[in-house]
């Protein structure tokens, strides 16, 4: 499969860029202006960066994604780098900072990912201390795992992480376990599980993620982690979600999937802004990053396609049964929509807002815009912006520390 096909599937990707290639003379030329996306090469496992021509979709960059330190990150909105294959220096300059830092993170990821591939290959089999398995997950071997999360090597920390991924109940017994020491109040017991849940989210697994972070576990891991012996006094993570985070919807999201994205950004995004803000490294924070990204993707992607969703939102914009206060938050609603929608392919975004303008948008921006709520006017302004083609800052669907129209504190 091609890139251009491959990319179909890839629907937070693609962002929008001009390319510059320095010349003789050391002055920039301009390539061009297109959309990037990192995908795989074609008949290939290696990612490349794509830059397609926004006017006609032919490839204006091919880049192979090098292991080696040559990519420069400057003024949040331009990534450059020494490319061999051309002999000279390229540069993007993107549009938005969003999407130079997503595009950013992604570089960073596969670098990681193929330097601990090289790892493994020329180092983790010659190891001679190489983990073998697990200790049983017990109050009496808290000790004997907190030292193999805290005291491996890289090579090690691979098998460890395969380790636990391979036992299918070591965060359930772990979890478990933490209950239990909470209940009989084992500070040294929950200082140790801090610790190791810690240590194993800083292995940065997006496997491990996936499961650390699903409904079934992430409240009591959150509940681990309010148990650092380096804070005097015990935090009270899950009190404040359970009883000030409030779940509001301008208007009723049915699809389940869409609901648990919802509900695992924002506690992704409160773990890593407040629980764990003083201890993740730059890589951590940036797949944490990642996962917010791309739920909020899966969230606007499922939408878009809900026909009845769209209709009902309309429905009761329009309707003169509707109160004030709740049009105001749909209005909100929908900017954050449209504002998400970036996240779309191009011709994904140009359905949707065909689909939006055949509902009646800009019969809704026109109200908007009469509005005496100066908040109001101005979010009808950004959504003649968005609709123009020009794209605004992106709001994240579930931010801790923000007002959002999936989530308001109480």
């Amino acid at each position: 499969m091609g890139a251009q096909e491959k990319s179909q599937g890839n629907s937070n990707s693609m962002q929008r860029v001009k390319v510059y290639r320095l010349n003789e003379d050391g002055k920039w030329d301009d390539q061009g202006t297109g959309h990037v996306t990192v995908d795989y090469l074609e008949r290939s496992e290696e990612l490349a960066l794509f830059v397609f021509d926004e006017e006609d979709n032919e490839t204006l960059l091919l880049h192979r994604i090098s292991p080696d330190d040559i990519y420069r990150k400057q003024e949040d909105t331009i990534i450059s780098w020494r490319d061999s294959e051309y002999s000279t220096e390229l540069a993007l300059s993107f549009q938005e900072n969003t999407g130079c830092s997503y595009i950013w993170d992604h570089i960073c990821n596969v670098q990681r990912n193929m330097h601990f591939s090289s790892l493994n290959n020329e180092i983790f089999h010659t190891m001679n201390s190489e983990l073998r398995e697990l200790p049983a997950v017990e109050l009496s071997t808290l000790p004997i795992i907190l030292k193999t999360v805290t005291e491996s090597g890289i090579a090690d920390q691979m098998r460890l992480t395969e380790l636990i991924l391979n036992d299918q109940d070591f965060f359930q017994k772990l979890m478990e376990l933490f209950r239990i020491c909470e209940d009989l109040e084992n500070i040294d017991g929950l200082h140790m599980i801090f610790k190791i849940i810690k240590g194993i989210i800083l292995l940065n697994s997006p496997q491990v993620f996936e499961k650390i972070f699903g409904d079934e576990l992430i409240m009591d891991i959150i509940g681990s982690l309010e148990y650092d012996a380096d804070v005097p006094q015990v935090q009270h993570y899950r009190l404040f979600l359970k009883e000030h985070v409030v779940f509001k919807e301008a208007i009723p999201i049915k699809n389940p999937l869409a609901l648990s994205k919802i509900h695992q950004t924002y506690r992704v995004g409160y773990l890593k802004d407040v629980v764990l803000a003083r201890v993740l490294d730059e890589a951590t924070a940036a797949s944490l990053n990642s996962i917010i990204h791309s739920n909020n993707a899966i969230v606007i992607s499922i939408l878009k396609d809900d026909s009845t969703f769209i209709q009902e939102l309309f429905a009761r914009l329009r309707s003169p049964t509707t109160s004030a206060e709740s049009k105001k938050n749909l209005v909100y609603f929908l900017h954050e929509f449209c504002s998400l929608s970036k996240s779309l392919q191009v011709v994904q975004q140009l359905r949707l807002f065909r689909d939006l303008i055949n509902e009646g948008i800009f019969d809704i921006i026109t109200d908007v815009l009469q509005s005496p709520d100066k908040k109001l006017v101005l979010t009808g302004h950004s959504h003649t912006v968005l609709e123009s083609g020009c794209k605004p800052s992106a709001v994240l669907c579930c931010s801790p520390g923000r007002n959002s129209t999936f989530w308001t504190f109480g």
